[in-house]
């Protein structure tokens, strides 16, 4: 059974930082990228970033060069570390698997093939 469960959301102030973790199982890193998307209330889905099993890295423009995407292969987790965070920032963040490469000019960063039930980051003034 396949299964992502994303955990290190919370209540930050604006300028601080957070860093999710995306415990995966029932597949490898090794044949899927993975993905991190985000959606606030009244908004469509955000893909921001994706590393692929080969370990090349991207970004949406709106969180590039504050938030690093990562992962240890032999915990099949992968983290988003969010640093400098803003008011814009505030959305659940879920991680998705994604059977081979990332697609960068895709809404969220590829076809999702699996993704967990998110976690909240809620930042304030």
């Amino acid at each position: 059974e396949v299964q992502l469960v994303e955990s290190g959301g919370g209540l930050v102030q604006a300028g601080g930082s957070l860093t999710l973790s995306c415990a995966a199982s029932g597949f490898t890193f090794d044949e899927y990228s993975i993905a991190w998307f985000r959606q606030a209330p009244g908004k469509e889905r955000e893909g921001i970033s994706c590393i692929s099993s080969g370990g090349s890295t991207y970004y949406r423009d709106s969180v590039k060069g504050r938030f690093t995407i990562s992962n240890d292969k032999a915990k099949n987790t992968a983290y988003l570390q969010m640093n400098n965070l803003t008011l814009e920032d505030t959305a659940d963040y879920h991680c998705a698997g994604i059977y081979g490469a990332c697609l960068p000019s895709s809404p969220t960063m590829g076809v999702l093939d699996y993704w967990g039930q998110g976690t909240q980051v809620t930042v304030s003034s």
